[in-house]
């Protein structure tokens, strides 16, 4: 790992300082510090240094990112997407280790340190989407923190054979169990809900439940994870993505799910989602204590060309979605796309202070906010002390 001095950068928004990197750790932040011998110095014209970005929540094996343009063509339900998919990637013979690299490099020029990928599980292909994701994490594991979430994308009691290979992923290297829409997928919330319950608890492991459910089908599904993750004493392990249906519930039923979460400190992952979608309430139940952030989703995939990859421009979409033009609630959508998913997946040593792990983004603008509102290039970006990406374009092989 180099030694590198930063000259003259903001840590998050603050007055400049020098920064000083040594194997791959931040050891010293002042004024005029000294370069040392054999030390790379690099001048920070004052740009705003970040933490390395977190994609919390993302579908790297699926991307068609680098293909040929595929003009979308799903019909507008969750399962019209799931069936549109499943033959569009039969169609191409998608490689996930290939993809899933293209995008990994496309992540890191964009700031991206770290991200928690979603890996389509289902009997048709088995365990080949997941063999390639680990391929790649192996080949990136110096340049991008990940991890891997064994998902369901066609259900767990509605595929028979899915719950035998969640479990061999499990025991072969994804970190968190995955579940989908218990209700509008499986239309058995108890029998997928007890099963990546009883999994997960078997392999002390988090869930990361998607739930597109919207209204009391949704409301009714959280209630059914609560008590399940209190029975399991599961507090701070489970998060929920998606979850459309808190921004589509009257505001005494939000209350009591508010309560749920809150009190079990289940996370609430949304990407600010288009079309009409309802959003979960973000600075509302950032203010009652929930634990909110975000993440790209599928970037260019067979559910919708649009999402790009781009964490600091998807912290721009959450606040347009949300109304945010105060600077506090730019800044949330910040935070949702740096420490608060940092937090979730339990980085250690993240952030921009003595001792943290040296990954730092630098973007040129005055404050957070503009940070956010402008996502200018990415000047340049360090992964443990190393120089991976420099005004937007990936230096690695």
């Amino acid at each position: 790992m180099g030694n590198m001095l930063l000259q003259s950068v903001a840590p998050l928004g603050a007055p400049p300082v020098d920064l000083r990197i040594k194997d791959g750790r931040i050891t010293e932040l002042g004024l005029g510090l000294t370069p040392q011998a054999g030390e790379q110095t690099i001048a920070g014209h004052g740009c705003i240094a970040l933490p390395g970005f977190v994609d919390a929540h993302a579908h790297i094996d699926k991307t068609l990112w680098g293909m040929p343009w595929q003009a979308h063509c799903a019909g507008p339900s969750v399962l019209d997407r799931i069936h549109n998919e499943r033959q569009l990637l039969t169609a191409l013979a998608l490689s996930a280790e290939q993809q899933s690299a293209r995008l990994i490099q496309h992540m890191l020029a964009r700031g991206s340190t770290h991200v928690r990928t979603h890996v389509d599980i289902v009997p048709e292909i088995g365990l080949k989407h997941f063999h390639g994701v680990v391929a790649t994490r192996e080949r990136y594991e110096k340049s991008m923190g990940m991890q891997i979430v064994a998902f369901p994308q066609m259900g767990v009691t509605s595929a028979p054979g899915t719950l035998a290979l969640l479990e061999e992923a499990l025991r072969t290297g994804a970190d968190v169990l995955g579940g989908l829409d218990p209700i509008g997928i499986d239309r058995d919330p108890k029998g997928q809900l007890d099963a990546l319950f009883n999994l997960a608890d078997r392999f002390n492991v988090g869930l990361d439940i998607h739930l597109h459910d919207g209204g009391e089908l949704g409301a009714v599904t959280i209630e059914m994870i609560a008590e399940r993750a209190s029975a399991l004493s599961m507090r701070s392990n489970i998060v929920i993505s998606h979850g459309f249906c808190l921004g589509s519930v009257p505001p005494a039923r939000l209350e009591t799910l508010v309560t749920h979460l809150r009190e079990l400190d289940i996370a609430i992952m949304t990407h600010g989602p288009s079309g009409g979608l309802p959003s979960p309430p973000v600075r509302h139940l950032h203010e009652q204590g929930i634990r909110v952030f975000s993440g790209s989703d599928g970037v260019r995939d067979a559910w919708g060309p649009l999402n790009t990859g781009d964490m600091l421009e998807r912290a721009y979409l959450v606040a347009y979605i949300n109304g945010f033009r105060d600077d506090a609630g730019l800044e949330l959508a910040l935070t949702m796309a740096t420490s608060a998913g940092a937090e979730v997946m339990g980085l250690a040593d993240y952030g921009l202070t003595s001792g943290c792990k040296a990954d730092v983004v630098l973007v040129e603008a005055q404050t957070l906010a503009e940070c956010v509102v402008a996502h200018p290039a990415r000047k340049l970006v360090i992964k443990a002390g190393e120089v991976v990406a420099r005004d937007g374009q990936c230096l690695l092989a």
